[in-house]
């Protein structure tokens, strides 16, 4: 009988070890059935696949929001990719708007994995708590009967996205319609192709422009008249023009599908067309060397020192060589010697003016004082360079007083002068 204690209600050593073990049952049966979770799908070979990831399936794998109460509206990605590679198999596309839109899964299985299954790694991330949860999605390709139907059209849609397309309830409206127009007994939609996908531009963010969507069908009986209104010469003609052509038909999409009939495609299988083609010899074809033969693990070893060498030595040389004429040119073979010569002696010179100009303690020029004649004694100014040629005198005349040179008077007082 549980008890009432100082802490609320307690129970036995026995009741706690049962339910412990309750709760261990609990907790092993809720692993395996994660583990033995993984849904399994059974799509036909050459018919449509499409399945849905939905965000609502994969929250409870992660953690409700602190606050009781709250809507868990955590915004979830997905990553898909075949078990133990990078990426999906060729066959199979996904495609998710939004993180808080489902992802979904689309293609049309091709008989090469028949036979085996195809494991789908599913990862989904949580983008508000960065979590993960992982599950696998196993496809088994099944062969279809009577497939592929030998009737095959593609239709453009220009007022729908991907996405919106693969809904059940919008792809069955399409058939719905193809079926009205085509009459036949089974239809089937083999593949559905965004014009993304298809070399398409993506459209501007206005007036609700779609991206596009290809949609192929496969039916057991031939096209209809209605369906091979488009290769009439009338409306291939409109179709050159970049026009809308005239289908009788159309009105029984327009109300919802807006189809451009000049990108409709036609395909008739039961028409056999041979896949091999003769290969014409000739420029740009290579022979047939056979199957490639990787060479033997006994090959003997080759060393390349030698090579390396050369490779190092030959340059080495010729920039040698071309350093060497180019030195002797700018070194050897200078002109303008005499300009040298010459802006040297200048340098010279004026570096002799300038240690001259330095020492201001030195005397006059005798060319610059007032002299006396030696026999009249009568005082004569200097002599002005402008009255004789001076291009042969030097610029200096010696202040030296030679044995035959009359002692020049000194200037003592204003207006007197004294020997």
């Amino acid at each position: 009988m549980p008890r009432c204690g100082a802490g609320g209600w307690s129970q036995s050593p026995s009741r706690r070890s049962g339910a412990a073990f309750t709760t261990l049952l609990l907790t092993v049966y809720t692993i395996l059935s994660k583990v033995h979770s993984d849904p399994n799908v059974y799509p036909s070979a050459g018919v449509l696949f499409v399945h849905v990831l939905e965000r609502e399936y994969f929250k409870g794998e992660f953690p409700p929001y602190p606050k009781p109460g709250e809507i868990n509206n955590d915004p979830i990605t997905f990553n898909t990719n075949l078990m133990g590679y990078p990426d999906r198999p060729g066959w199979l596309r996904y495609i998710q708007r939004t993180p808080y839109s489902d992802g979904v899964l689309y293609g049309s299985p091709t008989t090469e994995n028949m036979g085996k299954p195809t494991i789908i790694e599913i990862t989904a991330y949580n983008r508000r708590t960065f979590e993960t949860a992982r599950h696998n999605l196993i496809i088994n390709i099944m062969s279809a009967e009577d497939l592929p139907l030998p009737y095959q059209a593609e239709f453009f849609i220009k007022n729908m996205n991907v996405e919106e397309m693969l809904a059940s309830e919008v792809i069955g409206d399409f058939l719905g319609a193809v079926k009205n127009v085509w009459q036949p007994e089974r239809l089937n939609a083999i593949n559905i192709t965004s014009a993304l996908d298809r070399g398409g531009r993506v459209p501007l963010p206005i007036n609700d422009m779609k991206e596009g969507v290809y949609v192929m069908v496969g039916a057991d009986v031939t096209f209809s008249s209605c369906l091979r209104e488009v290769e009439i010469p009338q409306n291939q003609l409109k179709c050159s023009q970049e026009m809308e052509p005239s289908i009788t038909c159309d009105k029984k999409f327009r109300t919802q599908f807006h189809i451009d009939w000049c990108k409709i495609s036609l395909v008739d299988k039961t028409q056999h067309v041979s896949a091999y083609q003769e290969v014409v010899r000739g420029e740009g074809i290579l022979p047939d060397g056979g199957e490639y033969k990787p060479p033997s693990e006994s090959l003997k070893s080759r060393d390349y020192y030698s090579d390396f060498l050369i490779t190092l030595a030959v340059p080495s040389a010729v920039a040698l060589v071309l350093f060497l004429i180019l030195a002797y040119i700018m070194c050897c073979r200078r002109e303008g010697v005499i300009q040298l010569v010459h802006h040297s002696a200048i340098q010279k010179s004026t570096k002799e003016l300038r240690e001259m100009s330095k020492n201001r303690e030195i005397a006059w020029p005798l060319s610059t004082l007032p002299v006396f004649h030696p026999v009249t004694g009568e005082i004569v100014p200097p002599v002005h360079p402008d009255s004789y040629d001076n291009t042969s005198m030097p610029l200096m005349q010696t202040q030296q007083n030679l044995p035959h040179q009359t002692q020049i008077p000194q200037q003592q007082t204003e207006g007197k002068w004294y020997p």
